[in-house]
């Protein structure tokens, strides 16, 4: 894992992720895909399917397809400061990504935002900043999620915590916002108990903070002292420290476990 030291000025492009669940003998799964060693940003990196939202997503053909009042999708998403249109656009993007990169068919009511990320203009680990929507989705029992063999090479359902332990033992590569998010889906019992969670709040707007103390890149969130955002939005670390050659909290695995390890 390479860290990068290069302002990005440009804005944000929008993009969506879905964070595909199930339910497993150990308990909740979560589906991650590895990125092909090749790409340019994240390679060989453990992620959610995902990808930049299209023109075409947001077409009136693309937005009839989803089948469901705009308005509604729009209110779920809870952005009022962007139309009915753009709204949608962001839940199809969020649909076809899920198909192209693991073969998974779902409708717009089988998604629930989740999150929103918008990448620092120091990304650390990108060459571009994203304006990301996570989505929440139960996976569908009679489909079966396969890797693209392009942009992903091979595909990890595993429980948010056996991720954050195989992560830190070496096993895999995350990055950041995937670090962030496992620890999160880690307070939750049950794929209803987190789709629950996402229906009864606004999705949390997190936009990471990254510099360098003493040698050492740190990215920090909402309620850390050095975040612009006083108030805590995410339960676990408040900022995480490039150590290792990787990204840790200042209370290692067990903060990232709520410390139940």
């Amino acid at each position: 894992m390479e860290i990068t030291s290069h302002i990005v000025d440009t804005p944000p492009r929008d993009a969506a992720t879905v964070l595909m669940l199930r339910e497993g003998e150990a308990g909740m799964e979560v589906l991650l895909l590895k990125r092909h060693s090749a790409s340019k940003d994240l390679g060989g990196a453990f992620v959610f399917p995902g990808g930049k939202r299209d023109d075409a997503d947001g077409t009136p053909e693309a937005l009839a397809s989803l089948h469901q009042d705009l308005a509604v999708l729009h209110a779920q998403l809870g952005e009022p400061d962007i139309s009915h249109a753009h709204a949608g656009s962001l839940f199809k993007a969020a649909l076809r990504e899920a198909q192209e990169e693991c073969g998974l068919q779902l409708d717009s009511s089988d998604i629930r935002p989740w999150s929103r990320w918008i990448t620092p203009r120091m990304p650390s680990m990108m060459s571009k900043r994203f304006d990301t929507r996570f989505f929440l989705a139960r996976a569908p029992a009679s489909q079966t999620a396969i890797q693209d063999n392009h942009e992903t090479t091979e595909i990890l359902w595993t429980t948010p915590r056996n991720a954050l332990l195989r992560y830190w033992e070496g096993g895999i590569v995350l990055a950041p916002p995937q670090i962030i998010s496992l620890s999160h889906l880690c307070i939750f019992n049950s794929v209803a108990q987190t789709l629950s969670d996402a229906a009864t709040r606004r999705p949390p707007l997190i936009q990471p903070e990254s510099f360098d103390q003493e040698g050492i890149r740190i990215i920090c969130y909402p309620g850390d002292p050095d975040h612009p955002v006083a108030e805590k939005v995410l339960p676990g670390p408040s900022r995480l420290h490039f150590r290792n050659k990787r990204f840790e909290p200042e209370g290692g695995l067990a903060e990232l476990l709520h410390g139940k390890l």
